[in-house]
């Protein structure tokens, strides 16, 4: 399914006490504050490497979950794609029949002296996409848009599930987690794909649905962004 297009007129603003999204609604503009899910940095985390190292993770459309990672202090490039099908199929115009086994994915390059796997993981559960959604994320449902995590070795799931577990076991969330972990590789999305967010920022999906998730990152994790 291809994702949702909304045409009311949206725009963030800055106010007092955070980040705020001004809609457009019957009778004038509805405020609604934009925040992140508060949940605890992971206790168990990867060993720190001194080369760059790889992550990988779906959570609905990629170019708010690229923006979000994009944003992290020690993310040194962010690339969205396919994750877990076959390298025929990983295209847009095949991904969205919800037939190819994939999911919109970001592969995520980082500087484990500098930002760690699980401060990652604790972005990508609070902020970055909605970890109880069935189905899809937001407006766009179909498998595709499903919530998952890519472990590129055996740490990396390790220290994943033990993550999932802990907020479980914390009640982080009113649900139940749907993340599943998952194998297969990553292919890169077509180019107009990259970098959406950042050239594209006056598009009505991006000002609904992805400006948010950013403004929601930086005032909850102002240490952790640049």
């Amino acid at each position: 399914m291809a994702r949702s297009t909304l045409k009311l007129p949206l725009s963030l603003a800055a106010l007092a006490g955070g980040a705020f999204l001004l809609i457009a609604a019957a009778g004038g503009l509805r405020i609604e504050k934009v925040t992140a899910v508060a949940v605890p940095p992971p206790a168990l985390d990867v060993a720190k490497a001194k080369k760059p190292q790889t992550a990988v993770f779906a959570g609905g459309c990629f170019w708010g979950m690229e923006a979000v990672f994009q944003s992290v202090k020690g993310v040194q490039s962010v690339t969205n794609g396919y994750a877990g099908g076959a390298a025929g199929t990983a295209t847009y115009d095949q991904v969205k029949s919800e037939k190819t086994g994939h999911a919109e994915a970001v592969k995520v390059v980082y500087d484990p002296t500098r930002v760690s796997y699980g401060t990652l993981l604790r972005v990508f559960f609070s902020v970055a996409h909605d970890p109880t959604q069935k189905g899809g994320q937001g407006p766009d449902r179909g498998p595709s848009y499903r919530s998952a995590i890519f472990p590129q070795n055996a740490e990396q799931r390790r220290v994943a599930e033990a993550y999932i577990a802990q907020l479980t076991h914390a009640k982080a969330f009113a649900k139940p987690i749907t993340t599943r972990l998952e194998a297969g590789g990553f292919y890169p999305a077509e180019e107009y794909h990259q970098d959406f967010f950042w050239r594209h920022p006056t598009h009505p999906y991006i000002m609904r649905w992805d400006q948010p998730k950013v403004a929601a990152f930086r005032s909850t994790y102002p240490q952790l962004a640049h």
